[in-house]
């Protein structure tokens, strides 16, 4: 079982409940953030004490208030942590359940379990804890049912890349630019207008605002 867990969750009354879970598995060595970047300092601290936390509980989304986050999602959390400690075990804790946000945190290696915050929610963590414990993963029922829809589509890098860009306010040039400094290819211009084009094809749209606006309503940004 584990031994030192760090939850990152911005809601009293769920750190109130997960801290229940863990305590009813006999884990007692249990850290709370209720901020991205507190998560990232404990974490690093830890690390550095050569004494890292062995599992991360992680809510997806973390309201803003009158801190300035530099990491501003459990998602963007979990990809740096899982780069700095590749042995850290992480199970997802959200209300999000989108099938394309749940397929691309699979599809991205850094997860090992994804529950789903509904009425089953803490006997799922429960469950989720001890199949990880056990070296397996785990999704619940929902999540499970998410994954199995045949309609899940999915971009590439360089597609994703290049729309948020837009969404961003850049024009062409600037995303150019921004792709080369990302090493992202391809990156010319010419390549980057033929994929607008064939992506506002694709998903029926008139024009790259409706591109973003339909892409964003779908999560794939």
């Amino acid at each position: 079982m584990f031994k030192k867990v760090l939850v990152a969750e911005d809601m009293d009354s769920i750190n109130q409940a997960v801290s229940i879970v863990l305590k009813d598995l006999g884990i007692t060595k249990v850290a709370h953030s209720q901020y991205c970047d507190q998560a990232w300092l404990m974490a690093k601290k830890a690390l550095q004490d050569k004494n890292p936390f062995d599992l991360l509980i992680c809510d997806l989304s973390f309201k803003q208030d009158f801190r300035d986050e530099k990491i501003k999602s459990g998602q963007e959390l979990i990809s740096i942590l899982k780069k700095e400690d590749p042995n850290l075990k992480v199970i997802v804790n959200s209300i999000e359940d989108h099938p394309q946000t749940v397929k691309d945190l699979w599809t991205s290696g850094n997860i090992d379990a994804y529950v789903c915050k509904d009425r089953s929610g803490l006997k799922d963590l429960k469950q989720a804890i001890i199949s990880l414990s056990k070296g397996l993963n785990y999704n619940s029922p929902s999540i499970e049912k998410a994954l199995k829809q045949k309609n899940l589509l999915s971009l590439n890098n360089f597609e994703i890349s290049i729309v948020q860009c837009l969404s961003h306010g850049y024009t062409q040039e600037e995303i150019e630019k921004e792709l080369k400094s990302k090493n992202i290819k391809p990156s010319s211009r010419s390549a980057i207008e033929k994929r607008l084009k064939e992506l506002r094809e694709e998903f029926n749209a008139n024009t790259n605002p409706h591109l973003i606006g339909i892409m964003k309503d779908l999560k794939l940004i």
